[in-house]
């Protein structure tokens, strides 16, 4: 299977003719499955030396290779010259410094975007120069491992808050656009913004959310399905900080009375970042979300998610049919998407077309066609799966199933060969049949086209570092539905709190899964429209593992709690 070349290393030894196609999908897919660099998987795969590669990059550049990174001795004065959180956000390394310049050994030389953000931060023209990665990462825990730039330190150095709250009131009446992105491209803002980013991130946040009100400015990010508040900074930052994330997302700065959606990518910590922004006009300013799509943290393998060994082989042989409809049901931020992009990876070969339709594209899958959703124009997820039908696909996805009209061409789909996977907001497993019902799909279509239905949430993990068992209460065991002997000898467990897990007692999510499988009993139970009650009774009876019970699993492994799993389930 032929890859597209995203990485701009692997573009440039393709040029060079250094590397065939084998070795380059070899390459990539070690990447995409291991999350190593590309340029540690080439030397490790034997295929370019990193002197090679320095050699090449530095070419292309222009510029010079450093030999001997790791033996430089950097003077106080030139490492004061990029403040401690910038160049470890951006690994980058100065080495020399000159009254209009400086001189900077980058992690990821070849990414364009963080020349220009640090031109614009230490207010010199930038000079790159090329070194050995692992050295640049040594010397910056070296040299920078103590000291941490804060936000008090920034705003220390802003302009005093009586003339920024002037100088922001006179840009809001004048409804100056050019005032607005010279106070957004402001050093202070610039490297605030670009700290709370990096903290978010360097916490593992999936969603990060800046909110004005009446009287405060609350900056809150979202990790393992949890809101933690940053310290709030002053109420004036808040148009500043919006009109800097807008630019960064290319949006409209001086829009302020409709909602705008765009995208941020940059690397933040060695790390390449995709971030889906969304702003909302409310009565005290806009409120500004940031859900971040970070690909290392994504586990796009089947074999990863946690599924026990029966619904993992019932959902590998489920997916491999050639037709039917395969739906997964929970919540939002409940995995539902990660699922099926990994039923989508485990059935991507060079004889199966793939087609997906996502609102939006979160991650890009190589080899499958995906299509994002814009109902403003008119592609909606029915008009998708229209022209999908003209595409000669094999497998399609649906990013939802909303309404009548898309189930109806769902259903006609599976019915003419295709294989559907999709989404739905149910409770459970059962439930989705009951909604496929409400959509006025009939009970025979259902019971003739639906292969399985994965009902799934996310609870949190304990924290390895500060696991410890516990005696439940009975109050606890009855929650679960359970007494003293159905437990036996078995040892529960909680997280005291640590440093490592910031005092949560967590650390990470893990999935519990409901896997109804439609059997010859339960296409009669949905052909004579059975309530869902009556059919996951049916379906316990003929070994459905529900959400609680998998839940149970996890507790008695000593993966999560008991008030985690009586949330979610």
């Amino acid at each position: 299977m032929s890859v597209s070349i995203t990485d701009p290393l692997l573009s440039l030894i393709k040029e060079e003719g250094l590397i065939d196609d084998l070795q380059l999908n070899e390459v990539v897919q070690e990447n995409t499955k291991s999350g190593k660099p590309i340029s540690q998987i080439l030397v490790e795969s034997a295929i370019l030396d990193l002197e090679s590669q320095l050699n090449i990059i530095a070419d292309y550049l222009g510029t010079d290779v450093v030999p001997d990174l790791g033996d430089i001795d950097i003077p106080d004065e030139v490492l004061a010259t990029i403040p401690p959180n910038t160049a470890r956000m951006y690994q980058c390394l100065p080495i020399e410094a000159y009254d209009e310049s400086v001189k900077v050994v980058l992690a990821d030389p070849l990414n364009p975007s963080i020349l220009d953000e640090l031109s614009f931060i230490v207010r010199k023209e930038v000079h790159v120069v090329v070194g050995d990665p692992v050295a640049v990462e040594n010397l910056l825990s070296k040299h920078y491992q103590e000291e941490a730039e804060t936000f008090a330190d920034i705003l220390g150095e802003m302009t005093s808050e009586e003339d920024m709250v002037r100088e922001i009131q006179a840009i809001d009446e004048e409804e100056d656009e050019d005032a607005l992105a010279n106070i957004a491209n402001e050093t202070p803002i610039i490297r605030f913004v670009n700290l709370v980013l990096y903290q978010a991130i360097t916490d593992r946040a999936s969603d990060i959310h800046f909110e004005p009100f009446e009287d405060e400015y609350k900056i809150r990010y979202r990790v393992d399905g949890s809101l933690y508040e940053m310290a709030p900074p002053p109420k004036y930052l808040a148009t500043p900080v919006t009109s800097r994330i807008k630019i960064l997302a290319n949006l409209n700065i001086s829009e302020k009375r409709l909602p705008q959606d765009g995208r941020i990518s940059m690397s933040l910590g060695g790390k390449h970042i995709d971030m889906r922004v969304s702003t909302l006009p409310t009565k005290f300013g806009e409120s500004v979300v940031l859900r971040v799509l970070d690909r290392s943290n994504a586990t796009l393998d089947l074999e990863n998610l946690g599924f026990t060994e029966e619904i993992f082989e019932t959902i590998n042989e489920t997916i491999s049919q050639p037709n039917g409809i395969f739906v997964v049901t929970g919540p939002t931020g409940s995995g539902k998407t990660t699922t099926l992009y990994a039923c989508l990876r485990k059935v991507n070969d060079i004889e199966t077309k793939i087609l997906t339709s996502e609102d939006p594209v979160e991650y890009d899958l190589d080899g499958i066609v995906q299509v994002p959703i814009q109902e403003s124009t008119g592609m909606t997820f029915a008009a998708a799966l229209r022209a999908f039908l003209r595409q000669d696909p094999d497998i399609i996805m649906v990013g939802e199933m909303r309404d009548p009209e898309t189930a109806q061409i769902s259903v006609q789909a599976s019915l003419t060969g295709h294989f559907v996977l999709s989404t739905l907001h149910t409770n459970d497993a059962p439930g989705a049949v009951t909604r496929f019902t409400d959509m006025g799909v009939e009970p025979f279509l259902i019971s003739s086209t639906l292969m399985g239905v994965l009902a799934q949430r996310l609870v949190r993990t304990i924290c390895s570092k500060c696991c410890s068992p516990f005696e439940p209460t009975e109050n606890q065991l009855q929650q679960l539905g359970l007494s003293v002997y159905d437990i036996g000898d078995k040892t529960f467990y909680y997280g005291r709190g640590c440093d490592t897990c910031g005092d949560s007692g967590y650390s990470g999510r893990s999935g519990i899964y409901e896997l109804l499988t439609i059997s010859d009993a339960i296409r009669h139970q949905i052909n004579e429209r059975a309530p869902a009650v009556v059919m996951r009774q049916k379906a316990v009876e003929l070994g459905m593992t529900t959400l609680r019970d998998d839940g149970l699993r996890l507790i008695f492994d000593g993966k999560t709690t008991v008030e985690e799993v009586v949330k979610y389930t």
